[in-house]
């Protein structure tokens, strides 16, 4: 019998005034603890002994503390991931296929911390050196194939922490094929050595044995309200300026088609369209789609724009136009890495 909570039907300015420590969700009896069974079955079918357990934090996350995963608060309770979509319009690992992708890469984390995996030569010479500084900004290449890719914004070239998280990903899976799928890759290699890696540790004892929970639910003694300013500034950051000309291309300022709609009034109308396309051709969170598209509604305004023409045509130019800045966004030296995993 699922667990009850008073807060569940409370409207959203109440429910924000909550503090995290009093929502008291567990990832026992959800969804999520059926999703870290079928985790811990795919360890035990690929020999590998440790059994990750998982409790209820702010965000996704592993410790080198303990083989222990984070799982955020929002996850725990359908009422709480509804809040998580309107504020931040996505709920990462909010489905199913989602929350295993991340229990996968978190559970690459805990075998690394587990037999300090880090720490061998060949580990190095494929991936790196762990104790490279952990960057806040990151350039990712969407062409190269030294790296796999299973999260978004081709995480695994952010550190060699991740790199090795999102190969063993990707080699964890079931049916993913990866020796077909990265036959002609570089990053081939990498994978041939988690497998070879993963078949050598199954007899060792892990380092880390003591199930402690870092920076649990329980001791967050900020409202959910303070959570989300805060998130919401994380995602927003840095969104491209540099697009009036652009503009100018698609819509009209000319005089004689003042008649026509506005185009702000068109982007609105279509807003969710564009936001879900461009988000699922370049991997970007839709609250940062969001801010790009208002800031451009609102240079629409200001240059007194119109959608003149065919309006399939426009919406085609236009989700073109915020994909390509979102694309040349995530080259800019200044761009902000939101989530580190």
């Amino acid at each position: 019998m699922p667990r009850r909570f008073s807060w569940a039907t409370l409207p959203d300015e109440k429910l924000l005034q909550l503090r995290l420590k009093n929502l008291k969700v567990t990832v026992e009896g959800t969804w999520l603890a059926r999703c870290l069974g079928d985790l811990h079955d795919e360890l035990g079918k690929r020999g590998i002994r440790i059994r990750p357990h998982a409790w209820i934090s702010e965000e996704w996350f592993s410790s080198d503390d303990t083989p222990g995963i984070a799982i955020p608060f929002y996850l725990a309770h359908p009422r709480l991931m509804r809040l998580e979509r309107k504020k931040i319009g996505d709920v990462e690992g909010g489905t199913v296929a989602e929350c295993m992708r991340i229990l996968r890469h978190e559970a690459g984390h805990v075998l690394q911390h587990a037999y300090q995996l880090q720490r061998r030569h060949r580990w190095r010479k494929l991936f790196g050196p762990s104790s490279k500084h952990y960057p806040s900004y990151y350039r990712p290449n969407p062409a190269s194939k030294h790296f796999v890719q299973h999260l978004r914004l081709w995480y695994a070239q952010s550190h060699p922490d991740e790199d090795f998280a999102e190969t063993f990903a990707v080699w964890l899976t079931p049916r993913s094929n990866w020796r077909k799928r990265y036959a002609d890759w570089p990053a081939l290699k990498k994978l041939q050595y988690v497998d070879e890696l993963m078949a050598k540790i199954a007899a060792e004892r892990p380092l880390l044995s003591r199930r402690l929970q870092v920076d649990p639910l329980r001791r967050l003694n900020y409202t959910l309200a303070e959570y989300y300013k805060k998130k919401q500034a994380h995602y927003e950051i840095d969104a491209p300026k540099a697009y009036d000309k652009e503009l100018q291309r698609i819509f009209s300022g000319d005089p004689r088609h003042r008649r026509s709609p506005a185009a702000a009034a068109f982007i609105r109308r279509n807003r969710a369209k564009i936001r879900q396309t461009v988000s699922r051709w370049t991997g970007e969170y839709r609250l940062t789609l969001e801010a790009v598209l208002d800031d451009m509604m609102k240079r629409c305004r200001e240059l007194d724009l119109r959608a003149a023409g065919p309006g399939r045509r426009l919406l085609n130019d236009f989700t073109l136009l915020v994909t390509v800045k979102t694309v040349h966004s995530l080259y800019r030296p200044s761009r902000r890495q939101w989530f580190a995993l």
